[in-house]
């Protein structure tokens, strides 16, 4: 990919994200100009949109874990509000598309991208290691206080 269409596609993602934090639909904004030309399909923008965030997330669980690391479950669902409050209209996309993929390909990648945010989350919260089986549920039910309060 070159410098200038990665920009392009940097600007395409943004306005994206833009148009989704305006609506909180949680249905994708594929009819977007430049999304067809940018991304390969939905599921590809969906991929886009996990990876920036599961980027977000990591980075504000971080600066939290930094600010009050005696409570790590507390710091965990204070990043993952400060992730959906940087990116609004994000989790409503993957909440919706989880339940209604358009195809097998696009529920496979976002089962995947969930599983590693909860297992993220369950990790840094100190309630199970990377590869803990359970991480995956810990993970999930930290997600849900975040996401409820």
């Amino acid at each position: 990919m070159t410098w200038a269409a990665h920009h392009h596609r940097d600007d395409v993602l943004r306005a994206v994200l833009a148009e989704a934090a305006r609506r909180r639909d949680g249905v994708l904004p594929a009819h977007l100009p430049g999304v067809a030309e940018t991304f390969e399909d939905e599921t590809e923008l969906v991929g886009a949109l996990g990876l920036r965030w599961h980027t977000r997330l990591a980075g504000a669980i971080e600066r939290e874990l930094m600010e009050q690391p005696m409570d790590l479950e507390a710091a965990v669902v204070a990043a993952w509000r400060r992730a959906d409050a940087d990116l609004p209209g994000v989790h409503p996309i993957f909440e919706h598309y989880a339940d209604e993929p358009v195809d097998e390909s696009m529920a496979t990648a976002l089962s995947r991208s969930r599983r590693k945010d909860w297992t993220l989350m369950a990790a840094m919260a100190g309630q199970a290691s990377i590869a803990d089986r359970s991480a995956e549920h810990a993970g999930r039910a930290i997600e849900e206080r975040a996401a409820a309060a």
